[in-house]
């Protein structure tokens, strides 16, 4: 399956992690639950500044896997704030490749997804994001 020709967004990623051995299926591939928790990380860093404080991740749209990650590849997270309401923050999460073993390779689109985290309170209850009492 190839990937449409599309570039990297140009902003600055949330996080860069490799992905490693212990973080594989038995054929060698990356688990996609290994993906998607580092994708709620990323989107965790723009909800919890705009809420000032705690979030809980509550719901993520469909995702569909465009490209599998294997051992040894540099995954690159963007995410950014798309929407957000009394209590709740809808982040979109971007997650690229890159082969290390080839550095002047294009970064590829591995997948993407809206997470929805909600700000919560000492108590984990929902709480008003600042400016929304």
């Amino acid at each position: 399956m190839s990937a449409p020709a599309e570039t990297p967004p140009q902003t600055q990623p949330v996080g860069r992690i490799i992905a490693m051995p212990a973080d594989t299926n038995p054929e060698g591939d990356i688990f996609g639950g290994w993906l998607l928790a580092q994708m709620d990380l990323a989107g965790a860093t723009p909800a919890f500044e705009l809420a000032h404080g705690r979030c809980a991740t509550v719901a993520l749209d469909g995702m569909v896997f465009h490209q599998p990650v294997a051992v040894g590849d540099e995954v690159s997270l963007y995410a950014h704030v798309v929407s957000s309401g009394r209590t709740s923050i809808r982040v979109h999460v971007e997650a690229w490749k890159r082969a290390r073993t080839h550095p002047t390779n294009a970064s590829v689109r591995v997948t993407q997804g809206v997470f929805t985290y909600v700000a919560i309170d000492q108590d984990r209850k929902p709480r008003p994001l600042p400016g929304r009492d």
